[in-house]
């Protein structure tokens, strides 16, 4: 039967299973709520339950197994981004988190120091005895503590406390922790307050600009090209093959492209929001691709690097800067993109159908474009009179 200890200033809570006396701090010197502790669990006891009491578990235990957990699920670029955060939240205190690369980029061998910041200043993480032990406040401080240092936007605080909430919720949900009250400490934390979200996105004059400042360069004016005209991501561009880029019979023009899961050389890619879909090609689009051919390649991609394999993601872009800084241009893959969905949004298209074009969600379609199409809603919004009443003029009207 379970019963009370009380051991200086505070209450332990023991009880005799298999032959063997075991002991629980409650981590209070309050009778009454020893008491309650007490109930809670010999309630569970009757229910047949799992012991109700918060666990102690190592912090680097959990976190070993739950970046195990999100290299199972998400993809490598997802997972080690999370990693990312973890990291910073809770420093390289597990193999999982760890820099094992042997040439890591410059930002994580050095962060860049603003200049009112003293560089002897601890980084901000979150530490404790236990997993069990982290509270709402060392989150909130952990956060807060990085918006005054690094001056981090709200999205990116709010991007940390998600991920350290789905940590807990994971750990507490497959029953690897218990935490006090069953209260995930995290979803507790005060999220910042985004700004709407700021978009840029290239004119007509600016799209002429763009390709004619690359129409030297074929195979980066195609790929180009194809991020303004077909929307496509980064990722989604460099693992195009020609199987993926349709065209119809007896006609050399491309009409369709397909962005679709597919493994090659024993490497799995699938899209973002892991949905296939189908982009077609418009005119100009087909005018540009009617003079690509693509090069050989080791594995038929439609953009392969100037090795000939799949070109590598963050070495596209650095060609891609080097080449626009020579032309004064400062646009990005992202600009390209948003261009395809800002151009659809002024001419009246729906919401519903950018964000299929785009593999997006409409909500997200719908924040970063929904202000471009006031002139298509001009006339939902007239209810208040007679059509014949609408043409006139201010010079009648009865004051």
């Amino acid at each position: 039967m379970a019963s009370l200890l009380k051991r200086g200033s505070t209450y332990y809570l023991q009880d005799r299973l298999s032959g063997r006396l075991k002991r629980w701090s409650l981590r209070t010197d309050s009778l009454q709520i020893a008491k309650e502790k007490l109930r809670q669990y010999e309630s569970a006891q009757l229910r047949g339950l799992d012991n109700p009491l918060p666990t102690r578990t190592p912090i680097p235990e959990v976190l070993e197994a739950y970046v195990e957990h999100i290299r199972t699920m998400k993809t490598a670029k997802s997972a080690q981004t999370d990693v990312y955060y973890l990291r910073e939240a809770f420093g390289p205190v597990c193999e999982a988190l760890r820099i094992t690369s042997r040439n890591p980029s410059a930002k994580a061998r050095k962060r860049p120091v603003k200049p009112d910041m003293d560089r002897r200043v601890k980084p901000h993480r979150i530490e404790a005895g236990c997993i069990e032990h982290i509270t709402t406040a060392d989150v909130q401080a952990f956060v807060d503590g990085h918006v005054r240092s690094r001056g981090l936007a709200p999205k990116t605080a709010n991007r940390y406390r998600e991920i350290i909430c789905r940590l807990f919720n994971w750990a507490m949900q497959t029953g690897r922790i218990r935490m006090p009250a069953g209260i995930n400490p995290a979803s507790k934390v005060i999220r910042y307050k985004e700004r709407a979200p700021q978009i840029r996105f290239l004119t007509m004059p600016q799209i002429d600009e763009q390709l004619n400042a690359l129409r030297f360069k074929p195979r980066l004016h195609a790929m180009v090209a194809m991020l303004i005209y077909a929307g496509l991501r980064r990722e989604e561009l460099l693992w195009l093959t020609v199987e993926d880029v349709e065209t119809r019979p007896h006609r050399s023009r491309p009409t369709m492209i397909r962005v679709q899961a597919k493994t090659i050389g024993g490497e799995s890619w699938q899209p973002k929001t892991r949905v296939n879909r189908a982009v077609p090609v418009s005119t100009a689009l087909q005018k540009v691709l009617a003079y690509y051919t693509p090069h050989a390649s080791d594995a038929g991609w439609f953009f392969p690097s100037p090795k000939g394999t799949r070109w590598d993601p963050d070495n596209f872009a650095a060609d891609l800067r080097k080449a626009n800084r020579e032309a004064g241009l400062k646009w990005s893959c992202l600009d390209y993109r948003h261009t395809f969905g800002s151009q659809l949004a002024q001419r009246g298209v729906s919401l519903y159908k950018i964000a299929t074009l785009l593999g997006n969600s409409p909500e997200i379609c719908r924040r970063h474009y929904a202000a471009l199409i006031p002139e298509a809603m001009a006339a939902e919004v007239e209810f208040g009179a007679k059509a014949d009443d609408l043409s006139l003029g201010w010079d009648k009207a009865v004051c």
